[in-house]
């Protein structure tokens, strides 16, 4: 009986081991270097932003007892540039001051310099004016021992740059995961070789490993293993020796070469290892000593579907970092679909403008598991349910690609 793709990947995330702080799987990095890692510990701010009262234009810092008395000329007494230190202002008086530089003490507002007009050492305001208007306080935006960014993030450069803005040099992120790559089969020949009767180019080995590389993986790329029982048990063993988590693509179906599942049984154990999804329905998982170990299909399409849907969370958690389902849009289907199957389907498309300028899920022709120009094609991947049908104008729910492959 095949399992469902929900089952499955609730039992993908339940077997991923989380580290944790105490794992000692941490290391401090210069800022620079922290991009795409995932954050080990939650960044308390250590001192809060804005740290003082500041200037939110460039304009005059007034100190008004009347707001009311508009228009008015004030003596401007002195300038206060980003970076200085302003005097207190005296009540009736005026500072030019300058976006980012400290209010002085007394200052109950800035007026923005389109609205006044300046006149040697006066200037006069002419619009109305609020008490406190155009002043950001201290803390507004984060305020002291706030924490800013929660451990398990994934580091992008608007997190680092939030990091540089309280002054952080360093951040403690979870070292990369080691990840061994094996891909079997007598039939793959490398890219740049001449083709064989009956052979075919290794494309599984290009998908995966970028993908992994792109979730910040340190992986080893063990090649090709030729369809021998012997030789796949002892590629097994040394990846499993040498990496956290295993994955192979290829060799996990029942035929009489295919020996995946049972190196795996031999060398540790297998849990499960037939999802009800298309493509990509042989999917093994189970342990080689203490690596995880991931079976993914040996045709292209499924082999990256499986990865991104499946094995991509599990491999998150594994890292630390938060995991949550990939956020889908819904949008009016420009195809029809029998829904026949009994497997939830991913099928692959892209969204195109319609005529009335709403946007529409667009198929590519061809949904086969071995065509690789429909992925290249697409920019996400239509949902459904096992034996959903769809009709034209249908609204489906609609992957975008770049969430998964990020």
């Amino acid at each position: 009986m095949l399992m469902s793709f929900d089952t499955a990947l609730a039992s993908l995330l339940a077997a991923a081991e989380t580290p944790s702080e105490h794992t000692g799987d941490c290391e401090s990095l210069a800022l620079a270097d922290c991009d795409g890692r995932v954050l080990a510990q939650a960044l308390v701010a250590p001192i809060a932003v804005p740290a003082f009262d500041n200037s939110a234009m460039d304009g005059y810092a007034v100190h008004l007892a009347d707001f009311d008395a508009i228009p008015i000329s004030l003596p401007v007494v002195q300038r206060i540039a980003a970076g200085s230190q302003g005097l207190p202002l005296a009540p009736g008086s005026a500072a030019r001051i300058f976006t980012g530089a400290p209010v002085p003490a007394g200052c109950n507002a800035v007026v923005p310099q389109e609205d006044t007009q300046a006149d040697g050492d006066t200037v006069r305001l002419l619009a109305s004016i609020r008490n406190g208007q155009h002043i950001r306080h201290v803390g507004e935006d984060i305020a002291l021992a706030d924490t800013v960014i929660a451990a398990g993030q994934v580091l992008a450069p608007q997190h680092l740059a939030l990091a540089a803005s309280i002054g952080i040099a360093h951040l403690t992120v979870r070292t990369r995961l080691r990840v061994g790559l094996l891909c079997t089969g007598d039939e793959l020949v490398q890219p740049g070789q001449p083709l064989p009767p009956g052979g075919v180019y290794n494309s599984n080995q290009f998908a995966i490993a970028t993908l992994l590389a792109r979730l910040g993986c340190r992986v080893r790329d063990y090649g090709k293993v030729v369809d021998t029982y012997e030789a796949t048990v002892a590629a097994m063993r040394l990846a499993a020796s040498e990496n956290d988590v295993v994955i192979s693509c290829g060799g996990v179906s029942v035929g009489e070469e295919d020996h995946v599942k049972a190196a795996v049984s031999a060398l540790g154990r297998l849990d499960l290892w037939r999802i009800a999804i298309k493509p990509g329905k042989p999917l093994a998982f189970g342990k080689l000593g203490q690596a995880d170990f991931i079976g993914l299909p040996g045709n292209p399409v499924s082999a990256f579907l499986t990865f991104v849907l499946l094995a991509r969370p599990f491999l998150l958690k594994r890292m630390g970092a938060d995991v949550s389902a990939p956020r889908a849009i819904h949008v009016p289907a420009d195809f029809a679909w029998p829904g026949a199957g009994q497997r939830r389907e991913f099928l692959r498309a892209r969204l195109v403008g319609g005529d009335d300028g709403r946007l529409l899920a667009q198929l590519y022709p061809s949904q086969g598991s071995a065509v690789m120009s429909g992925l290249a094609w697409a920019d996400g991947l239509v949902d459904v349910p096992a034996g959903g049908r769809i009709e034209t104008g249908d609204s489906v729910r609609y992957l975008p690609l770049e969430q998964l492959t990020g």
